[in-house]
């Protein structure tokens, strides 16, 4: 057991080499992970590396009141897509299609290079569930015929 130990001792040690906190943090506890029944918005991408990510979103009053996310991937895309979730919230919809893979770099504190991709699937699915939400929210029982959730 002592063995076990001391190599997740040092894998860690690894990890904080390479990540900031923040990523590990919400690669390690990622927030408003799941699917958020009768969503106002979906959207899904598939980035260059083969990971899907999902976004969905509630919107009240004009604003992402919730938003929540799931993805096939690493703890990377965990990483950009909890953090993608919690920089929307609050947010307008023109805010939140104004948000950039940079922002989420740059709310992560950056990226390895190998690993940048990863906030662009999160803003390119970000930007899917916005124009759902877009398309369908004069509309709403057009959304029946296309749920995903």
């Amino acid at each position: 057991m002592e063995a076990f130990d001391e190599l997740e001792r040092q894998i860690q040690e690894e990890m904080k080499q390479i990540y900031t906190e923040v990523t590990l943090e919400h690669a390690m506890n990622p927030r408003n992970v799941g699917s958020l029944p009768q969503a106002d918005g979906f959207g899904q991408a598939t980035g260059s590396c083969g990971d899907t990510m999902q976004i969905w979103l509630k919107v009240k009053d004009g604003r992402i009141d919730k938003a929540t996310f799931w993805t096939d991937g690493c703890g990377t895309s965990i990483a950009c897509g909890s953090m993608v979730t919690e920089l929307i919230k609050g947010k307008t919809i023109a805010e939140a299609f104004r948000l950039s893979s940079q922002d989420i770099l740059n709310a992560l504190g950056g990226l390895p290079e190998p690993d940048v991709h990863c906030s662009v699937l999160a803003a390119s699915t970000l930007k899917e569930a916005l124009k759902d939400y877009l398309k369908f929210r004069n509309e709403e029982w057009k959304r029946a015929y296309q749920r995903k959730d």
